[in-house]
């Protein structure tokens, strides 16, 4: 029965994703196949903290949003435990969770935009390491069973060696965040539960797990701060330091970008990256962890550990100020309450060098075409402002030199607060328009 639900969510994906009454019903059908399954523990933590201490396996948690394509092949794959993961997961204690709810945020830290994630601990509470990462959420090619067994296996390692090793995995720990629980989060406060509502409408009762990176942002808005450069830019990836990973090993570097940060470290191709900031890893997402807790400081010093020819050395990157903020976000779920939030919505889509050429505009200036207008909420005061699809920004704020829609970004939600207006000058054609752009 569980196998045909689970071909019948895979075939029918699309359309639980479309409407509300379709995501309820997938979030029923998942419900119904796991809440009784031998081996995982549906929607309870404390009963999975609990067998853990009491059987001495590691705990493993997958966080899954039901009704989201993304990552449902593995999804499924997982829970059918196929022939290569069932002696691995029989080693561990299993728990499903699909909403954010309850979450200790202390200790569930992640990357909050992802569909499908597993976090790996001690019974103690102690975080193992992560699998999840944006990379995978983006191309599904990344995300192999192959590869989740490597992650398994990495974790069933590093429990073998616990406590001895418990010093290494300090970093993988959660940092200090403003709220313990989601239902602290001024966003979520008094909106939702602790548990569903499965009596009444279930999709509705429940938090995402993007909700939570979104009601943080939105903290620091609210309150008049800037938002913290790690929460525009959360969880960077290894192309952020120029690397290509392979998809299967945790961590082999497949290329090498030339120029880039890990180049001048003397990173080479072939090596495998066995830990980031004296942290081993489990998964790529333990290095975009080391990645998201790394500060964004002048001439910041990362050392990984890499495996060449048999033999592990160090391998020290220095990270240039501002290094975060050439991470792209845009393609992010998080993105779009920033857009409210800084550009009223608008979409905007850095101009290749052929079309600024064709357009008679500077090479190095600022040109943010408007590929996009949001309609509703917040995300239509651009459009009430005046602005129009197609428009050219050329000067926002002050800025007039090139730069992605993610490094505006994360310029407005820093350097200007809610109720600031920043002034946005733009071609429409061939005329040169200013308007005033209120800061949400």
């Amino acid at each position: 029965m569980k196998s045909f639900i689970f071909v019948a969510l895979l075939l029918s994906g699309w359309s639980y994703a479309a409407t509300v009454k379709d995501r309820e019903g997938a979030v029923r059908a998942d419900k119904a196949a796991m809440e009784n399954d031998k081996r995982w523990a549906y929607n309870d933590l404390e009963s999975g903290f609990r067998q853990a201490k009491l059987t001495g396996k590691p705990l493993l948690v997958v966080l899954r949003c039901v009704p989201c394509l993304s990552c449902m092949g593995l999804d499924s794959a997982v829970l059918m435990q196929g022939e290569e993961l069932a002696p691995l997961l029989d080693q561990f204690v299993c728990v499903r969770v699909i909403n954010a709810n309850a979450l200790d945020l202390t200790k569930f830290q992640f990357d909050f935009d992802l569909s499908f994630s597993t976090l790996f601990f001690n019974g103690d509470g102690t975080v193992y390491g992560r699998y999840g990462s944006w990379t995978h959420q983006k191309n599904s090619a990344d995300t192999t069973i192959s590869g989740y067994k490597r992650s398994l296996e990495a974790a069933l390692k590093i429990h073998a060696g616990y406590p001895g090793n418990k010093a290494k995995l300090a970093g993988k720990q959660g940092a200090p965040l403003p709220f313990v629980n989601p239902l602290d989060m001024p966003n979520l406060a008094g909106r939702y539960q602790a548990q569903l509502d499965w009596d009444g409408k279930v999709m509705q009762s429940c938090i995402h797990c993007h909700m939570l990176g979104d009601s943080l942002r939105a903290s620091y808005r609210e309150k008049k701060q800037p938002i913290p450069t790690e929460w525009i830019y959360p969880m960077p990836s290894a192309e952020t330091l120029g690397l290509t990973l392979a998809v299967d090993p945790v961590a082999e570097v497949t290329m090498v970008a030339v120029g880039s940060l890990a180049e001048v470290a003397g990173v080479k191709t072939g090596d495998q990256i066995t830990a980031v900031a004296g942290q081993p890893l489990v998964s790529v997402a333990d290095l975009s962890w080391a990645l998201h807790r790394t500060e964004d400081a002048v001439n910041k010093m990362l050392e990984m550990t890499v495996e060449r020819d048999g033999r592990e050395m160090p391998v020290k990157l220095t990270l240039p100020a501002g290094w975060k903020h050439g991470v792209d976000n845009t393609g992010r779920v998080g993105a779009w309450p920033m857009r409210g939030m800084a550009t009223g919505g608008m979409v905007l889509v850095d101009l290749t060098d052929e079309e600024r050429q064709a357009r008679g505009l500077d090479l190095h200036g600022l040109a943010l075409w408007v590929k996009g207008l949001g309609m509703h909420g917040k995300h239509a005061l651009a459009k009430k402002t005046g602005f129009q699809k197609e428009d050219v920004i050329v000067e926002c704020d002050g800025l007039k030199e090139r730069m992605t829609e993610s490094r505006l970004l994360g310029h407005l939600l820093q350097k200007r607060l809610l109720g600031d207006v920043v002034e946005v000058t733009f071609l429409r054609g061939k005329e040169r328009k200013t308007l005033m752009l209120p800061m949400q």
